[in-house]
This record gives structure tokens, C-alpha cells and sequence, in this order.
């Protein structure tokens, strides 16, 4: 007698947007089993992309597949299974073995056929070109936003995502502090410590909510985005939002660095 596992999957990717949240998954899943008449007999349930190697729950099933527990797989779709060729193969090789027998998904028609076995590897192909050309679009989105000089990704301190314009903009009530950070390092009276003192106690915290140490305090003194250029790939950009303090100003300020070198 056949014996499934119920596999549900959802992870936060853009690909996986439309898909069903995993209780509606689970619910479906359930509800196709007892009309199929199919006997699961556990349930695997991952918030995992599927794009890359190493889910760990999905192994685990799959695992234990191998050790004889169950024979076949309900899932909602093959792309919740697989959406690269070693997890899609793995599964074709299963069933090629014999030691997964039936594959049922609500939203594809699967059968341990030579027929069958042909348009899941489709599937699989599908999936696999459809994660591969979204990366490649959004790489290419990305170029294009930065070739225009937007800068894609979170603002630094000082600056904030205005969600409105979908622009980055100066951040007024931390304008003038940092504008002073700069200048008092500039002034080589204060060191590493001193600026991280000066930002604390103006209640200006790092982007992650931590303190300020010596190391986040030289990302920010070295960071181009504050005279109006961005770093990105290895490569400086001319941004197009404000800058808050004057190129000659970081200029002189790479200056104190390089001539303190490590010892700040």
C-alpha cells in the first residue's frame, strides 16, 4: 500500500509571492488527500527557497523516503519541491529507483510514466529558468537604477528611504550631527572614539540599533554616499540624491585616515 509524505513550502523570494501561504497549502494539501483516498502519514512543512541546495527538511524527507517510511510525495506543485536540477534530479532518480512511486499535486497531472516522468523534468526546467530569469532581470533592474544613478539599497545613517517617492532623502533631524562628525574628525583633534562618543550622545544610532565602535564609525567617515556618490560592485557612483556635506570636506577627512592608518 502506497504511503505519502505532505510537503508544503513557502519562503519570502519574490517568485514565490502569488503562491499560497503555507496554512492555505496545508489545508488544500489535506483536503485533495481525502478525496484521493490517500494515506499520509506526516507532514513536512518548510519556509525555505528551494532555489538552492540544502533544505533541510526537504532532505530529511526525502531521507527517509530512501529508508522505505513512505513511497510517494503530495505537494502543491513540483516547483514546491524543486527550483534547481540536483533537487529536481534527485526526485526523478527516486522514482526511476522505485522508491517513490506516485507523485500528486492538485495543480499538475503526474504519472510514473515515461510520459510522466518527461513533463516533470519540464516542470522542474520551468521552474529552475523561471528563478533563473527573475535574477537576471533583477540584476538587470538594478544596473539600470544605478547606471541612473539611484542607489539600491537601504539609506545610510543620515539619509532615509522615503517610501512615498521611492527616493532617498535627507534625513533633517540627523543632517547637521553628521555633517559635524565629519568636521570634527576633518579638525584632527578627534579620533574614532571621540566621534562615536559624540554620535551616542546625540542619540544617533547605527543602522543596525548597536552602539558605535571604531569600525562603524570608519564606515561611515569613508562612505561616498554623504558627498553625493554611492558605492556599489566595487564601483563609485554619481548619485542623485542630496548630498549632505561638500567632496573637499571627505577629501580631507580620507586624509586624517590615511595618515593615522590603524592606529586610531
Amino acid at each position: 500500500m502506497q504511503k505519502f509524505f505532505l510537503y508544503a513550502r513557502k519562503s519570502t523570494d519574490v517568485e514565490d509571492k502569488q503562491i499560497l501561504s503555507i496554512e492555505a497549502q496545508i489545508t488544500e494539501l489535506r483536503e485533495f488527500a481525502k478525496r484521493e483516498n490517500l494515506e499520509v502519514i506526516e507532514e513536512f512543512i518548510e519556509k525555505q527557497t528551494a532555489k538552492v541546495l540544502g533544505r533541510p527538511i526537504f532532505n530529511e524527507m526525502l531521507n527517509r523516503i530512501e529508508k522505505g517510511e513512505a513511497n510517494g510525495i503530495v505537494s502543491w506543485h513540483p516547483d514546491r519541491l524543486a527550483r534547481n536540477s540536483v533537487d529536481g534530479g534527485r526526485i526523478i532518480y527516486l522514482l526511476d529507483c522505485g522508491q517513490v512511486t506516485s507523485l500528486k499535486f492538485p495543480q499538475f497531472w503526474f504519472e510514473s510514466t515515461p510520459q510522466g516522468k518527461f513533463m516533470l523534468n519540464i516542470a522542474f526546467g520551468q521552474s529552475k529558468y523561471y528563478v533563473d530569469s527573475l535574477a537576471e532581470n533583477t540584476k538587470r533592474g538594478l544596473r539600470q537604477k544605478v547606471r541612473r544613478g539611484e542607489y539600491p539599497g537601504p539609506a545610510p545613517i543620515g539619509y532615509i528611504n522615503d517610501s512615498r517617492t521611492k527616493t532617498i532623502a535627507v534625513d533633517k533631524n540627523k543632517e547637521k550631527l553628521i555633517h559635524q562628525a565629519f568636521e570634527l574628525y576633518a579638525q584632527r583633534n578627534s579620533r574614532m572614539e571621540k566621534i562615536a562618543h559624540f554620535l551616542a550622545q546625540h542619540n544617533i544610532k547605527s543602522r543596525s540599533g548597536k552602539l558605535w565602535h571604531d569600525d562603524r564609525v570608519r564606515r561611515l567617515l569613508t562612505n561616498p554616499f554623504y558627498y553625493g556618490h554611492f558605492r556599489y560592485a566595487g564601483e563609485i557612483y554619481e548619485g542623485k540624491h542630496e548630498p549632505i556635506i561638500a567632496k573637499k570636506l571627505f577629501d580631507q577627512v580620507q586624509e586624517v585616515i590615511k595618515q593615522r592608518g590603524k592606529t586610531d
